[in-house]
Protein backbone atom coordinates (compact mmCIF):
# COMPACT_ATOMS: atom_id res chain seq x y z
CA UNK A 1 0.00 0.00 0.00
CA UNK A 2 1.32 3.45 -0.56
CA UNK A 3 2.19 5.39 2.25
CA UNK A 4 0.61 8.71 2.26
CA UNK A 5 3.69 10.25 2.03
CA UNK A 6 4.78 8.71 -1.33
CA UNK A 7 1.29 9.52 -2.45
CA UNK A 8 1.46 13.15 -1.55
CA UNK A 9 4.47 13.75 -2.88
CA UNK A 10 3.11 11.90 -6.22
CA UNK A 11 -0.15 14.03 -6.14
CA UNK A 12 2.36 16.99 -6.30
CA UNK A 13 4.51 15.52 -8.99
CA UNK A 14 1.35 14.85 -11.09
CA UNK A 15 0.47 18.52 -10.86
CA UNK A 16 3.96 19.89 -11.38
CA UNK A 17 4.14 17.97 -14.62
CA UNK A 18 0.82 19.31 -16.27
CA UNK A 19 1.84 23.04 -14.62
CA UNK A 20 5.22 22.09 -16.86
CA UNK A 21 3.68 20.97 -19.75
CA UNK A 22 1.26 23.89 -20.25
CA UNK A 23 4.26 26.72 -19.45
CA UNK A 24 4.40 28.88 -22.88
CA UNK A 25 0.83 27.49 -24.52
CA UNK A 26 -2.34 29.53 -25.10
CA UNK A 27 -4.03 29.18 -21.48
CA UNK A 28 -7.95 29.85 -21.49
CA UNK A 29 -8.89 32.06 -18.40
CA UNK A 30 -11.51 31.57 -16.20
CA UNK A 31 -12.65 34.37 -13.89
CA UNK A 32 -13.16 34.47 -10.48
CA UNK A 33 -14.39 36.58 -8.24
CA UNK A 34 -12.73 39.59 -7.01
CA UNK A 35 -10.40 40.08 -9.94
CA UNK A 36 -8.83 36.32 -9.23
CA UNK A 37 -8.53 33.84 -11.66
CA UNK A 38 -7.46 30.54 -12.54
CA UNK A 39 -5.99 29.10 -16.05
CA UNK A 40 -6.82 25.75 -17.91
CA UNK A 41 -4.04 24.65 -16.27
CA UNK A 42 -5.09 25.11 -12.76
CA UNK A 43 -7.81 23.19 -13.60
CA UNK A 44 -5.92 20.08 -15.28
CA UNK A 45 -3.32 20.29 -12.56
CA UNK A 46 -5.93 19.81 -10.08
CA UNK A 47 -7.42 17.32 -11.78
CA UNK A 48 -4.23 15.36 -12.34
CA UNK A 49 -3.68 15.96 -8.88
CA UNK A 50 -7.24 14.62 -7.64
CA UNK A 51 -7.16 11.58 -10.23
CA UNK A 52 -3.91 10.31 -7.75
CA UNK A 53 -5.57 10.99 -4.62
CA UNK A 54 -8.51 9.28 -5.43
CA UNK A 55 -7.50 6.17 -6.99
CA UNK A 56 -5.36 5.48 -3.81
CA UNK A 57 -7.47 7.07 -1.16
CA UNK A 58 -11.09 7.09 -2.70
CA UNK A 59 -12.83 7.37 1.06
CA UNK A 60 -10.96 10.77 1.97
CA UNK A 61 -12.59 14.30 1.59
CA UNK A 62 -10.41 16.55 -0.78
CA UNK A 63 -10.09 20.27 -0.80
CA UNK A 64 -9.42 21.56 -4.43
CA UNK A 65 -8.91 25.47 -4.95
CA UNK A 66 -10.68 25.06 -7.81
CA UNK A 67 -13.14 21.88 -7.43
CA UNK A 68 -14.07 23.14 -4.18
CA UNK A 69 -14.60 19.93 -1.05
CA UNK A 70 -15.67 16.49 -2.87
CA UNK A 71 -15.59 12.80 -1.19
CA UNK A 72 -17.43 11.41 1.57
CA UNK A 73 -14.89 12.40 3.92
CA UNK A 74 -15.71 9.42 6.37
CA UNK A 75 -12.20 8.80 7.48
CA UNK A 76 -11.88 12.06 9.28
CA UNK A 77 -9.02 12.51 6.76
CA UNK A 78 -9.05 15.83 4.16
CA UNK A 79 -6.84 16.65 1.43
CA UNK A 80 -6.50 20.23 0.89
CA UNK A 81 -4.54 20.82 -2.99
CA UNK A 82 -3.42 24.28 -4.46
CA UNK A 83 -2.67 23.11 -8.29
CA UNK A 84 -1.10 26.43 -8.97
CA UNK A 85 0.07 29.21 -6.41
CA UNK A 86 1.57 31.93 -8.47
CA UNK A 87 -1.31 31.91 -11.12
CA UNK A 88 -0.39 35.48 -12.20
CA UNK A 89 3.25 34.60 -12.73
CA UNK A 90 2.20 31.83 -14.75
CA UNK A 91 -0.24 33.68 -17.04
CA UNK A 92 2.41 36.58 -17.69
CA UNK A 93 5.56 33.59 -18.09
CA UNK A 94 6.97 33.53 -15.41
CA UNK A 95 8.56 30.51 -13.31
CA UNK A 96 7.60 31.65 -9.59
CA UNK A 97 5.21 28.96 -9.13
CA UNK A 98 4.47 26.23 -6.28
CA UNK A 99 1.74 23.10 -6.34
CA UNK A 100 0.56 22.32 -2.73
CA UNK A 101 -0.83 19.30 -1.51
CA UNK A 102 -1.23 18.64 2.11
CA UNK A 103 -3.17 15.67 4.58
CA UNK A 104 -4.69 16.52 7.68
CA UNK A 105 -6.40 13.96 10.14
CA UNK A 106 -8.36 16.41 12.11
CA UNK A 107 -6.61 19.73 13.10
CA UNK A 108 -3.05 17.85 12.52
CA UNK A 109 -1.30 18.09 9.31
CA UNK A 110 0.01 14.66 8.61
CA UNK A 111 2.09 15.49 5.07
CA UNK A 112 2.76 17.85 3.25
CA UNK A 113 4.10 18.65 -0.39
CA UNK A 114 5.30 21.51 -1.80
CA UNK A 115 6.70 21.02 -5.33
CA UNK A 116 8.30 23.76 -7.96
CA UNK A 117 7.11 22.55 -11.50
CA UNK A 118 10.49 23.89 -12.98
CA UNK A 119 13.55 23.09 -10.75
CA UNK A 120 12.25 19.47 -10.46
CA UNK A 121 12.43 19.93 -6.62
CA UNK A 122 9.30 18.80 -3.96
CA UNK A 123 9.84 20.15 -0.59
CA UNK A 124 8.03 17.50 1.78
CA UNK A 125 6.94 16.57 5.36
CA UNK A 126 6.08 13.85 7.25
CA UNK A 127 5.65 16.22 10.26
CA UNK A 128 8.63 14.92 11.78
CA UNK A 129 10.87 15.42 8.62
CA UNK A 130 11.42 17.94 6.10
CA UNK A 131 13.64 17.32 3.45
CA UNK A 132 13.67 18.35 -0.35
CA UNK A 133 13.76 15.67 -2.84
CA UNK A 134 15.50 16.63 -6.30
CA UNK A 135 16.87 13.92 -8.69
CA UNK A 136 15.29 11.16 -6.47
CA UNK A 137 17.23 11.92 -3.49
CA UNK A 138 16.57 13.28 -0.43
CA UNK A 139 18.40 16.33 2.02
CA UNK A 140 16.74 18.14 5.26
CA UNK A 141 16.09 21.74 5.37
CA UNK A 142 17.95 23.21 6.77
CA UNK A 143 16.37 26.90 7.50
CA UNK A 144 19.23 30.12 7.90
CA UNK A 145 18.89 33.49 7.89
CA UNK A 146 22.15 34.38 6.11
CA UNK A 147 20.32 35.75 2.53
CA UNK A 148 18.59 38.40 5.02
CA UNK A 149 15.56 38.08 2.20
CA UNK A 150 12.16 38.62 3.86
CA UNK A 151 9.10 37.66 1.06
CA UNK A 152 6.26 39.79 1.84
CA UNK A 153 3.39 39.20 0.37
CA UNK A 154 1.30 41.61 -1.48
CA UNK A 155 -1.70 39.33 -2.48
CA UNK A 156 -2.82 39.32 0.98
CA UNK A 157 -6.12 37.09 1.64
CA UNK A 158 -7.70 40.30 3.07
CA UNK A 159 -6.30 43.23 1.12
CA UNK A 160 -8.60 45.67 3.40
CA UNK A 161 -7.49 44.17 6.67
CA UNK A 162 -5.11 47.08 8.43
CA UNK A 163 -3.33 44.48 10.82
CA UNK A 164 -0.97 44.64 8.59
CA UNK A 165 0.53 47.78 5.95
CA UNK A 166 2.46 45.71 3.59
CA UNK A 167 3.53 48.72 1.67
CA UNK A 168 4.38 50.56 4.39
CA UNK A 169 6.34 47.83 6.49
CA UNK A 170 8.99 47.00 2.69
CA UNK A 171 9.04 50.78 2.25
CA UNK A 172 10.25 51.58 6.05
CA UNK A 173 13.71 52.42 7.17
CA UNK A 174 14.76 50.06 9.74
CA UNK A 175 13.44 47.34 7.66
CA UNK A 176 15.47 47.68 4.69
CA UNK A 177 18.57 48.20 7.20
CA UNK A 178 17.66 44.98 8.72
CA UNK A 179 16.23 43.05 5.97
CA UNK A 180 15.83 42.90 2.02
CA UNK A 181 12.02 42.74 1.09
CA UNK A 182 11.12 40.47 -1.67
CA UNK A 183 7.63 39.98 -3.46
CA UNK A 184 7.33 36.65 -5.36
CA UNK A 185 3.68 36.22 -4.99
CA UNK A 186 3.71 32.36 -4.33
CA UNK A 187 3.86 30.27 -1.53
CA UNK A 188 6.68 28.91 -2.48
CA UNK A 189 8.44 31.40 -0.72
CA UNK A 190 7.45 30.21 2.41
CA UNK A 191 8.64 26.68 1.54
CA UNK A 192 11.80 28.28 1.08
CA UNK A 193 11.97 29.73 4.40
CA UNK A 194 12.68 25.85 5.45
CA UNK A 195 14.95 25.35 2.95
CA UNK A 196 17.47 28.35 3.85
CA UNK A 197 16.90 30.50 0.70
CA UNK A 198 14.34 33.03 2.81
CA UNK A 199 15.13 34.50 6.15
CA UNK A 200 11.24 34.83 6.65
CA UNK A 201 7.73 35.22 5.32
CA UNK A 202 4.88 37.73 6.25
CA UNK A 203 1.46 38.00 5.28
CA UNK A 204 -1.55 39.04 7.25
CA UNK A 205 -5.46 37.25 6.47
CA UNK A 206 -7.15 34.38 8.40
CA UNK A 207 -4.98 30.96 6.84
CA UNK A 208 -6.48 28.53 8.72
CA UNK A 209 -7.63 25.46 6.01
CA UNK A 210 -5.61 27.71 3.25
CA UNK A 211 -4.82 25.41 0.35
CA UNK A 212 -1.93 28.05 -0.45
CA UNK A 213 -0.73 27.85 2.85
CA UNK A 214 -0.94 24.88 4.98
CA UNK A 215 1.69 23.18 3.28
CA UNK A 216 4.20 25.83 3.37
CA UNK A 217 3.84 26.28 7.25
CA UNK A 218 3.89 22.11 8.00
CA UNK A 219 7.16 22.14 6.30
CA UNK A 220 8.44 25.17 8.44
CA UNK A 221 7.15 24.18 11.58
CA UNK A 222 8.71 20.69 11.20
CA UNK A 223 12.17 22.04 9.46
CA UNK A 224 12.49 23.77 13.05
CA UNK A 225 11.68 27.42 11.75
CA UNK A 226 9.87 29.87 14.32
CA UNK A 227 5.93 29.89 13.27
CA UNK A 228 3.91 32.41 14.19
CA UNK A 229 0.40 34.60 13.76
CA UNK A 230 1.13 38.66 12.76
CA UNK A 231 1.62 39.17 16.49
CA UNK A 232 3.68 36.55 17.63
CA UNK A 233 0.41 35.07 18.79
CA UNK A 234 -0.18 31.60 18.32
CA UNK A 235 -1.00 30.35 14.67
CA UNK A 236 -4.62 30.74 13.41
CA UNK A 237 -5.49 32.90 16.43
CA UNK A 238 -6.77 36.35 17.22
CA UNK A 239 -5.43 38.49 14.39
CA UNK A 240 -4.46 35.97 12.08
CA UNK A 241 -2.00 36.06 10.02
CA UNK A 242 2.12 34.59 9.41
CA UNK A 243 5.37 35.31 10.32
CA UNK A 244 7.67 32.09 9.49
CA UNK A 245 11.16 33.10 10.45
CA UNK A 246 14.36 31.00 10.31
CA UNK A 247 15.60 31.73 14.03
CA UNK A 248 14.58 33.60 16.97
CA UNK A 249 16.12 36.92 16.47
CA UNK A 250 15.39 37.26 13.07
CA UNK A 251 11.17 36.33 14.38
CA UNK A 252 11.34 38.91 17.02
CA UNK A 253 13.54 41.79 14.62
CA UNK A 254 10.15 41.53 12.55
CA UNK A 255 7.70 41.47 15.49
CA UNK A 256 9.71 44.60 16.26
CA UNK A 257 8.51 46.26 13.04
CA UNK A 258 5.01 45.28 12.84
CA UNK A 259 4.02 46.49 16.11
CA UNK A 260 6.88 48.77 17.22
CA UNK A 261 6.51 52.73 17.36
CA UNK A 262 5.37 53.95 13.59
CA UNK A 263 3.85 50.89 12.34
CA UNK A 264 0.36 52.48 12.89
CA UNK A 265 1.36 55.53 10.78
CA UNK A 266 2.64 53.30 7.64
Amino acid sequence: MTTDLDLTIAAAQAGAAVVRSRYGTSLTRVEKSGGDFATAADLEAEQAILDVLRAARPDDAVVGEESGRTGAGGTGREWLVDPLCGTSNYAAGGMLVAVNVALRAGTRTVVAASADPFTDEVFWTDGARACVRRDGADERLTPSADTRLVDVNLDSPNPYDPTLRALGLIADRRFIERFRPRVVSTTLAVAWVAAGRRAAYVTDGDLRDSVHFTSGIALCEAAGCVVTGIHGQPLHTGAGGLVVAADEETHADLLALIDGPGAEQR
